[in-house]
């Protein structure tokens, strides 16, 4: 996690440095559900590669947001899910999902 000197000073600057990019919002939008495992997720999110799927989880993982958790078993089972601090940005998310609705339904047929 990262020291707030390290953090920008303007919050917003700091919730978009946290989830900033197309496809941590997605990532977020998905594990809003429940745990999802690594291979799931990518293929819900169409176009994503697995390095960047797989640095996407880390820093999400490494700024508290997300937790990975491993069952220890044979074949391996991995799973990711939010962590408390993660589900404080479900209502951004919720936002976005909000007014993503009442764009779409300005715009003519």
């Amino acid at each position: 996690m990262k020291t707030k000197e390290e953090l920008p000073a303007c919050p917003v600057a700091t919730a978009v440095s946290l989830i900033g990019g197309k496809w941590k919002l997605l990532i977020l939008r998905n594990l809003k559900a429940r745990p999802w495992r690594f291979n799931e997720l990518q293929r819900d999110l169409d176009g994503i590669s697995q390095k960047v799927l797989t640095d996407s989880l880390r820093q999400m993982i490494d700024d508290g947001l997300a937790y990975r958790r491993d069952y220890q078993t044979m074949p391996p089972r991995v799973e990711y899910g939010l962590t408390e601090l993660g589900k404080e940005m479900l209502p951004i998310i919720d936002a976005l999902a909000d007014f993503g609705t009442y764009y779409k339904s300005t715009l003519q047929p």
